[in-house]
């Protein structure tokens, strides 16, 4: 057996998933051993439990609500159970370091990893930490920022700014091939839509509303969600899937244009690949405004362009769409003025140095 030992943690969203999919095979390919720890059934887990050669852990995990519910009284003892049984599963398998993306599962295995004096280190890849992290910093050794601008909400001993985190494999894509998975051609431009890994049913309405329009000019892949594809539309041009993820790659190549969220690394993602995007953060009102933050320093930096939640409509989205299409030469532009830094080896070497 090996002494090389690595845990990775983060769940609740894809968001919270895909860095660590970009780090394993890579300590993987150096003779680590690896855990996972995950919740029973977050998104995590149908993420990673598949992966060969890495061990899944789940453990039980609270959310901490920012409005009243009689389940913010059993939370506390769900966080309790799971430090235990991180204790117990750290005890066990003697990871020489531990790498959190953060979500609420995360915050009892760090705060275990403190006490069982195993070194952590903490992804932010948000413009503002989340609330799950916060409660993390002070167990952990290192807190990474993606965006320059979130340093100073870190810990001033702590916090390091060292960008984004890209998977390799996205820049495998085949244009090709991601046409013939969607039954399309070459005969008109590709638009993603991605409502985040939970769909969003605005936007899958607005996209749905304006069918007629836009298959005039363009072809789209949606990926509306889980449980939320309309069966009943039969377009061609037009396909939707609820989520993919061998296939991603290639409908990327495929793409010409993205609608989407904006969470932190899916646009990070779509800079790498020089996707000019049409951005519709979740509103204040169903999160932190976390998104809204990562979609304005696109948009001030001339990567992207923003509709705000609340302004959504079948018809404003066609108009920005319009907009994005007639900005793509400048988007583009500003995009190649982007260097995408070796992050992800920097975060290897910070890892690596970090093991005790």
């Amino acid at each position: 057996m090996t002494n090389k030992r690595i845990l990775f943690t983060g769940g609740g969203t894809a968001g919270h998933v895909i860095v660590n999919l970009a780090l394993i095979p890579e300590f993987q390919k150096k003779g680590y051993e690896i855990d996972y720890i995950g919740s029973y059934e977050g998104i995590e887990r149908n993420l990673i439990e598949p992966l060969e050669g890495v061990t899944y852990h789940a453990i039980s995990t609270g959310k901490l609500r920012r409005y009243m519910s009689k389940e913010n009284f059993k939370d506390p003892f769900k966080v309790l159970k799971g430090l235990y049984q991180s204790l117990r599963i750290i005890s066990k398998t003697k990871p020489k370091v531990i790498f959190s993306k953060g979500g609420f599962v995360s915050v009892p295995v760090v705060a275990a990893a403190k006490l069982k004096k195993v070194p952590a280190i903490i992804h932010e890849s948000d413009y503002t930490p989340g609330l799950a992290n916060k409660l993390s910093f002070p167990f952990a050794q290192k807190v990474l920022a993606t965006f320059p601008e979130t340093m100073k909400y870190l810990p001033e001993t702590k916090g390091k700014y060292i960008g984004a985190v890209v998977r390799e494999e996205l820049f495998e894509g085949n244009r090709q091939r991601g046409l013939a998975f969607c039954e399309f051609n070459n005969s008109k431009p590709v638009v993603l839509v991605m409502g985040g890994s939970t769909g969003s049913k605005k936007i899958n309405d607005s996209i749905r509303e304006n069918l007629d329009e836009l298959l005039q000019n363009v072809q789209i892949v949606h990926l509306c969600g889980k449980g939320q594809m309309d069966e009943s539309i039969h377009r061609k041009g037009y396909v939707q899937f609820e989520y993919v993820n061998e296939e991603l790659k290639d409908l990327f190549a495929a793409c010409n244009y993205i609608i989407s969220r904006a969470g932190s690394n899916a646009i990070f993602e779509f800079l790498a690949l020089r996707k000019p995007m049409l951005l519709i953060p979740l509103s204040r009102q169903a999160s932190r405004g976390d998104q809204i933050l990562n979609a304005d320093s696109f948009v001030k930096q001339g990567y992207a362009l923003k509709l705000e939640e609340e302004e959504l409509s079948a018809d404003r989205l066609l108009q920005e769409f319009n907009r994005l299409m007639e900005r793509k030469p400048e988007l583009l532009n500003n995009m190649n003025t982007y260097e995408n830094r070796k992050t992800k080896q920097e975060v290897i070497d910070l890892i690596q140095q970090s093991e005790k």
